[in-house]
């Protein structure tokens, strides 16, 4: 990043002060409750607001916890079930921030992740009816330059920044729109009741389905009149630390992927089931759109990847193959027509091709398919239909010995605290939530709710990585509107990239000691972009969680 990009006072960093960690949002009431405690002590005591014992017990002595080195003790008060506002204090006098017991206690957060997409709407005004405080003028408006063929302008306004900065990525957002409508797949009432307070709210659509729609009305516009689809939509560079609606910079188109065109088709499948519920005109045009784009691919059948052309800084989302990506693209149109073409040609996928089936991300996108077969397929094979289903069950049941493993609760190995490793935390919640779908057992339910506990403050930071929810949540992401706007307290609901044991840009290696252990290397920092960035990938994954826990706890 350039320095010269923006200038800001730098932050006075923030140190967790207490030893006692808790998800500071709160437990629902019939859910396991567990806090973590890094000092030596044998008693613990939740007490209510007035200081009085609600519930005591003894702690559990874990013992060293690999990546954050602290010796660790346990406090499980699942079997306090009342409601109301609580804190945790040990027989040593060290004490929690506040946390609720209630069956609304994820409804704020849930809230908060689900709106930060559409703070994140590029191309138009952010009102403050809707906004509040962080309404600001339309942006990204004019024509776009198509950048092989300076001769082409397009409409290309519309959909979400994808990240910290103002560009539009075409598989970054094919993967965060497929966990949103995942969510809404398998949990549709944690949806209905919602109300965010967007443009669209009080039609007769969900709220969270109006916002999907507003990005994929921008991938519509990046689809060819072929099919092919072109990669992304930015500038030439980054924007300096500015608001939307200052950045004028040339936008541009750039090339066709295969990648881009296989996940477009596969979402706008997807999407397809999902809309016919509420508006079939539209779901016929996704559905229009998806085949026009297979078809593209059925006539491109070699790999069209992508890398920034020279001139070009701006974010790239290169992939090495897209067989991932065109397996992902049969199976969703396969679950949506029943053509047997399109099942044959993800058998044949799976034959010829090696990928893991659980993988959910933009980068592998594997596990979508597999997901929607499981779940949508409508005369699959029973041979590949077992397959999917016991992979994700071996999956969870490997992530479920990691966080076993784990002081604080967390499904990883010592390799996963990387950039953006609170997307590791969110997807393999998403894997802990499908393996117990598959099995309705409950095996798994305990685990999805620790990955949440962890993101919102049982980790050994103490952050809760997502803004505004918790007493000590992060404040300063990597995320231009968030520091150019001026306003102390971040825009709600941005889930923070998180600890990262190879801190790559400059801020990070400064502040960040190279014997830290990996679970705390992270700083709530605006300029430490690989320990601190937002992506609307990053907040999708925990869109599904809490939709998931808010609707089995629900009353």
């Amino acid at each position: 990043m350039d320095k010269t990009y923006f200038t800001r006072k730098m932050p006075q960093l923030r140190a967790f002060d207490k030893d006692v960690f808790v998800n500071q949002t709160g437990y629902h009431k019939n859910r396991r409750k567990i806090a973590v405690i890094k000092s030596e002590c044998t008693q613990f005591y939740v007490k209510d607001e007035c200081g009085d014992i609600k519930y005591k017990s003894e702690v559990s002595h874990f013992g060293i916890d690999t990546d954050s080195q602290d010796d660790v003790y346990i406090a499980d008060f699942s079997l306090l079930c009342c409601e109301g506002t609580f804190y945790i204090e040990t027989d040593t006098k060290k004490r929690s921030v506040k946390f609720e017991i209630s069956d609304s206690c994820c409804d704020k957060v849930f809230d908060d992740v689900c709106k930060a997409f559409y703070f994140l709407r590029c191309g138009t005004e952010l009102k403050a009816e809707h906004a509040g405080k962080y309404s600001h003028p339309v942006c990204h408006c004019a024509s776009a330059v198509e950048w092989s063929d300076r001769d082409i302008m397009l409409d290309v306004s519309g959909g979400w920044h994808d990240a910290g900065d103002y560009g539009r990525y075409v598989t970054a957002g094919a993967c965060a729109l497929a966990h949103i409508l995942f969510a809404y797949r398998l949990f549709p009432e944690a949806f209905k009741s919602q109300k965010l307070n967007i443009p669209e709210s009080n039609n007769s659509m969900p709220d969270m389905l109006c916002e999907c729609r507003y990005e994929l009305d921008w991938l519509l516009k990046m689809q060819k009149s072929d099919g092919g689809v072109y990669h992304k939509a930015t500038t030439s560079h980054h924007a300096p630390f500015i608001m939307p609606q200052d950045d004028l910079g040339q936008m541009y188109v750039f090339d066709v992927s295969s990648m881009a065109t296989a996940d477009f088709a596969a979402i706008c499948a997807l999407a397809s089931r999902i809309y016919a519920e509420y508006d079939k005109k539209y779901s016929q045009k996704l559905l229009r759109a998806s085949v026009k784009s297979y078809q593209w691919l059925e006539q491109n059948p070699d790999f069209i990847g992508f890398e920034n052309p020279k001139g070009c800084n701006t974010g790239c989302y290169g992939e090495r193959d897209d067989f991932d990506n065109r397996f992902w693209a049969a199976s969703e149109l396969f679950c949506t027509t029943g053509d047997e073409k399109y099942h044959t040609d993800m058998k044949n996928s799976l034959q010829q091709h090696s990928f893991p089936v659980f993988a959910l991300g933009y980068g592998c996108t594997s596990g979508l398919g597999a997901f929607s077969y499981i779940f949508d397929a409508k005369n699959p094979d029973i041979d590949i239909l077992q397959s999917f289903r016991k992979e994700f069950v071996v999956a969870a049941e490997r992530f479920a010995a990691l966080a076993d493993k784990c002081g604080y609760g967390a499904a990883m190995e010592t390799r996963d605290w990387c950039w953006g490793s609170n997307m590791n935390i969110g997807k393999r919640a998403m894997i802990f939530i499908i393996a117990d779908k598959i099995e309705n057992k409950n095996r798994f339910s305990d685990y999805a709710c620790a990955q949440l506990d962890f993101l919102l403050g049982v980790n050994a930071t103490g952050y809760s990585f997502v803004t505004q929810n918790g007493e000590f949540s992060s404040n300063y992401p990597h995320l231009r509107p968030a520091h150019a706007d001026g306003i102390d307290e971040c825009i709600p609901g941005m889930v923070c990239g998180g600890p990262n044991r190879f801190p790559a840009d400059p801020d990070a290696k400064l502040l960040i000691r190279p014997s830290t252990p990996p679970m705390k290397c992270y700083a709530d920092d605006v300029g430490c972009y690989s320990l601190n960035e937002i992506t609307i990938y990053w907040n999708s994954p925990v869109v599904f969680l809490c939709a998931y826990i808010k609707e089995k706890y629900k009353n």
